[in-house]
């Protein structure tokens, strides 16, 4: 926008004296001169980035200074080399009317607005066509441009061509919109402006407005449509840069404003809005700066790996319970909100401005839509707005009842009152907080039947929800300094009140059947949606935020209004919120004491319906693709076997009547195959039949029947398996030391990654193996190449014919990103938590073939492995062992399990991981 004065701005460059310079070169070598010019401006272009980056460090936040600074330099780079063409390469006595050029910096360049590897965009505009004396001036000047190592996007034509092709695409007008006046010819140039704004803007408003929030849309859609995603784009993200812009230019060409302060003397900002609107485009800006500062080219993702560095360029430092990262984080996402929130308003006085230019125009001009009362509030054209400036101030609650009326009558809430409201944000104080009036209108609000996201997201980012209750406040734009979220905690929070309204509703019947019909069942509704919006509430205070929620929703729930039993409720749920998940991907559930332990948790029916339900939104508001059938598989199968154990008060069958249950259903299944229940199933113990699904036993028993018939050694099957989402590994083997440890290592070479295994041995000494495998992306390996693949993968580890740790430390970890991250590796014994087996728990780093070096630490330690349990947090993995020693007996000796602990943690560790790759 160019509104920016730079000061002493011959410390970046001096153009009198780089002209001198230059004159000087070219007096005395002529046509020699031009590497030595080449040279010095070379020197110029060094000498002033090495200036704006020295002046970016001592003002890390100053974007405005930083990118005018960058655009002041590159224009006396031009004006220069443009002098130096005319006067001594081409230079022309008694030019013509046609031997004109006026140099236009366009994009960012022409807003002033340039990152240190930002293109140099220019336009050349000449009076027509191929004048032959302008082409090789521009030729001239773009080879010098391109000498320099600049990144030039340049367009040259006349004026007619310029002005027809600007009609014609939206690109290019906007390019022309922002344009500035570098060089040459400045009455061509304005000639070109004046004719732009009478023969292409006039009567096209409302036609670049709609073509312009098209575009936005597209954008924001191709880069996760969210302001909230973990990884922004300052540039092109929602609540990025290119929002603020396209405000700018929509502003401009309806209302032909020169500079962004003119947007207050229209009416479409106030001076507080403009002051917000330069902040947050003078801190994107400084990010961007920054960016491009520590990579050394035009990067606009605030990737996990450049955060820290980012953060601690601009001096942000940890506190407790917040790291510097995070805190750098939550201040870009404010600013992200704050976009935001001066989008909506401008965009609707836009909208409105069209209304009331179509009205006085049409058929009813002069007449307007007469609006009607809603409790005092004025509701017309589907909205609903305060009837004066005043209205929130004489009474702070009506700030809750605003928002909770446009949910409950499914209106939207007039810019200029979501203007007032943001002003006026301040006046809920404690008295509005403990308003009983209040808090109902609110929890009202939040478990509202039409769309209580949508209006809970307006009241965030008019500054209300955070007022009104402060706990979520101090989450709001917090970042989880993670690869595994991918939003900030308020926005995961607002996203999975949504996806349980979507459940109530019955809009996710097909995804979630269970939860569709269980959320009708429960006792108290209202009780689960606040338990929803606290679940996070205590995330960023330094302690367990389980924990620290439950002690939150003591003291708010109450003055929720809500009762001491639903109270209890809210409290248990956020205290509990990871417990089914974590049991359903951590622990063996085919293990009776797994059940019986979640069962000792949960303790009643009505919990467990309201636990289900919670941690189905919580999972599939992470992120896209979060949720899957696998994780739908294991945590129904919970469900199921919790809600039996409880209804019932034990187990519903016996060992013996679950395990004839299973070879029942199995032999129908098999059909006329039926007999192999008989032959081949005798030969597997109790634990198979009730570890594993009928329709893999089923499958099991006819490929171990196929192996043994032909006397084979060793059978691999691999098949998609669409119940889990996954892809069904199974392996028959002669079983011997080291036999896991070995699939894992073939499975991580063909690329895929264990999500769950379970290792049998027959009484004849044979193993039958059971993997399920994802890509690193999480989708199943179906397509036949893909199966070929890990089959062979499997069959060349186990027959020794690659050598595993040389080849496993050659494959890259395919989502590198997680060097970002500091993951400690941890294990964890637990002898409590199976009758049978000692369970072992290790959290690392993700990395290729983790599975395998655990697995090998394991079999070296001579310990065997009934099951595996594979989870992946994003960057950290978690692998849970259910293991024996050779006799069958749990692991108990202190000095035993340390010695186990230190060769997993080794195993488990970066340093491990980095000798491995050096062998």
């Amino acid at each position: 926008m160019n509104e920016i004065d730079i000061p002493n701005q011959r410390a970046i460059i001096d153009r009198r004296e780089l002209a001198e310079k230059v004159e000087a070169l070219a007096r005395e070598k002529g046509e020699k001169a031009r590497q030595d010019i080449v040279s010095v401006l070379k020197q110029a272009l060094e000498d002033g980035r090495k200036e704006i980056d020295r002046r970016l460090s001592e003002q890390p936040s100053a974007g405005h200074l930083c990118t005018g600074g960058q655009a002041f330099l590159i224009d006396q780079l031009l004006r220069v080399i443009h002098d130096y063409v005319i006067t001594h390469v081409y230079p022309v006595a008694n030019r013509s009317s046609a031997e004109r050029l006026a140099i236009l910096a366009v994009g960012g360049y022409g807003r002033a607005e340039m990152a240190p590897h930002s293109d140099v965009d220019i336009a050349f505009i000449t009076p027509t066509r191929k004048a032959s004396w302008c082409e090789q001036v521009i030729e001239a000047m773009l080879y010098f441009l391109w000498d320099l190592g600049l990144k030039v996007g340049h367009s040259s034509r006349s004026v007619d061509d310029t002005l027809r092709m600007a009609k014609e695409d939206l690109t290019i007008r906007t390019a022309l919109l922002e344009s500035r006046f570098v060089w040459g010819d400045r009455p061509l140039y304005e000639e070109a402006r004046a004719r732009f704004w009478t023969e292409v803007v006039k009567g096209s408003e409302r036609q670049f407005l709609a073509e312009k929030l098209e575009e936005r849309d597209a954008r924001h859609k191709r880069m996760g449509d969210s302001r909230y995603v973990v990884e922004p784009n300052v540039k092109d993200g929602k609540g990025g840069l290119r929002d603020l812009q396209t405000l700018y230019w929509i502003g401009k060409y309806i209302h032909q404003v020169q500079k962004g302060a003119e947007l207050v003397d229209v009416g479409l900002l106030t001076k507080a809005e403009y002051r917000s609107f330069r902040r947050a485009e003078g801190f994107l800006l400084a990010v961007r700066c920054h960016l491009h500062a520590i990579t050394g080219r035009a990067e606009d993702r605030l990737t996990f790996d450049l955060q820290r560095e980012v953060a601690a360029r601009m001096n942000f430092a940890d506190r407790p319970g917040k790291s510097a990262v995070e805190r750098f984080m939550q201040f870009y996402f404010l600013q992200a909100k704050r976009v935001g929130s001066l989008t909506g308003v401008f965009l609707a006085h836009i909208d409105e401005e069209f209304e009331n230019k179509r009205a006085a125009r049409g058929f009813f001009a002069g007449w307007k839509q007469k609006a009607r009362d809603l409790k005092g509030y004025r509701v017309f054209g589907g909205r609903i707005a305060a009837p004066g400036d005043e209205w929130f101030r004489k009474d702070p609650v009506r700030l809750i009842e605003i928002f909770q009326l446009a949910e409950a009558n499914e209106l939207e809430i007039h810019p200029e009152t979501m203007r007032q409201a943001n002003r006026d944000a301040p006046q809920i104080k404690d008295e509005v907080r403990e308003d009983p009036r209040a808090n109902a209108l609110f929890v009202e609000l939040l478990s509202g039947r039409n769309n209580p996201e949508m209006v809970l997201r307006w009241m965030n980012e008019a500054g209300v929800f955070g007022r009104f209750v402060p706990d979520f406040g101090k989450v709001n734009a917090q970042m989880q300094f993670d690869m595994y979220h991918h939003y900030t905690v308020d926005e995961h929070t607002i996203r999975a009140i949504g996806l349980l309204s979507q459940i109530e509703k019955g809009e996710l019947k097909s995804q979630h059947p269970r939860c569709t019909k269980l959320i009708h069942r429960i006792d108290s509704r209202r009780a689960l949606y606040v338990a929803v919006l606290l679940h996070d509430i205590a995330k960023g205070r330094g302690g367990d935020h389980s924990v620290l929620g439950a002690e939150v929703a003591h003291e708010l729930c109450p003055r929720f209004g809500l009762s001491e039993q639903e109270t209890d409720l809210v409290a248990w749920l956020v205290l509990q919120h990871l417990l089914m998940s974590s049991t359903a991907q951590k622990r063996d559930l085919t293990d009776p004491k797994t059940i019986e332990d979640f069962v000792g948790e949960v303790q009643s029916l009505e919990r467990l319906r309201n636990l289900v339900i919670l941690t189905v939104v919580d999972i599939k508001a992470v992120g896209p693709g979060t949720w899957n059938s696998w994780k739908a598989q294991l945590i129904g199968e919970l469900y199921d076997a919790a809600q039996e154990r409880l209804r019932l008060g034990h187990m519903g069958h016996g060992r013996e009547q679950r395990v004839a249950a299973k070879q029942e259903a199995v032999a129908e299944l098999l059909a006329d195959r039926s007999n192999l229940v008989g032959d081949v199933g005798e030969l597997f113990d109790d634990a198979y039949w009730i570890a594993e699904p009928e329709d893999v036993i089923a499958l099991n028993l006819v490929h171990y029947h196929a192996a043994r018939a032909v006397k084979d050694q060793l059978s691999i099957h691999c098949e998609y398996y669409e119940a889990r989402g996954a892809t069904l590994v199974t392996v028959i083997a002669a079983d011997h030391p080291g036999l896991f440890y070995r699939i894992a290592g073939g499975i991580a070479l063909a690329g895929a990654n264990i999500i769950d295994a379970r290792i049998h041995t027959s009484r004849s000494g044979f193993a039958i193996d059971n993997f399920l495998v994802q890509d690193p992306l999480g989708k199943p390996f179906y397509e036949e190449s893909q199966l070929k693949r890990l089959k062979t993968s499997i069959g060349d580890a186990l027959a020794n014919r690659i050598e595993l740790v040389p080849k496993l430390a050659q494959r890259p970890l395919p989502r590198s990103r997680a060097g970002a991250f500091d993951v400690a590796p941890r294990v964890n014994f637990d002898n409590s938590a199976s009758n049978r087996f000692t369970v072992i728990e290790v959290n690392a780093r993700d990395r290729s073939a983790l599975l395998n070096r655990l697995a090998r630490v394991l079999f070296e330690s001579n310990l065997v492995v009934n099951s595996a349990h594979v989870t992946a947090y994003g960057e950290r993995a978690a692998d849970t062992f259910y293991v024996t020693d050779l006799t069958g007996s749990k692991i108990t000796s202190k000095p035993r399990l340390d010695e186990i602990e230190r060769r997993l943690l080794e195993a488990a560790s970066d340093t491990r991981q980095k000798e491995l790759e050096e062998a």
